[in-house]
């Protein structure tokens, strides 16, 4: 069974299947911020998300961040470094994307397994 949670025309929020949890990408609370504060809100709303589906951030199997410019690249891996808890890394990729608003630096897509 596929459930669809926050379902709109283009995407849904949350999508779980055979206990898999898939998120679709999110971006900051706040544009207008810098990388570091960009991601820690993002992380956040991931964090919140997870949560609402019936998972945590321990349970994260893939990560892909799509990061504006590699020049912030090592500024977004300390606020991810200090969010993934010791021991519970998820497979990651991370590359260089145009956003679809000028302002937003950082998205990232994940994929985890339910509680």
């Amino acid at each position: 069974m596929i459930e669809r949670i926050d379902t709109k025309q283009r995407m849904s929020r949350i999508v779980k299947h055979n206990g898999t949890i898939y998120l679709c990408g999110q971006v900051c609370k706040d544009a207008e911020q810098g990388i570091r504060a960009q991601t820690e809100t993002m992380l956040e709303k991931v964090d919140e998300l997870l949560i609402q589906a019936g998972s945590d951030r321990k349970h994260i199997l893939s990560a892909t961040i799509y990061i504006k410019d590699m020049k912030y690249f090592a500024e977004m891996n300390e606020v991810w470094d200090a969010w993934v808890p010791e021991g519970y890394a998820p497979a990651r990729a991370c590359v260089e994307a145009s956003m679809a608003r000028e302002a937003l630096l950082v998205e990232i897509s994940v994929v985890a397994a339910e509680i």
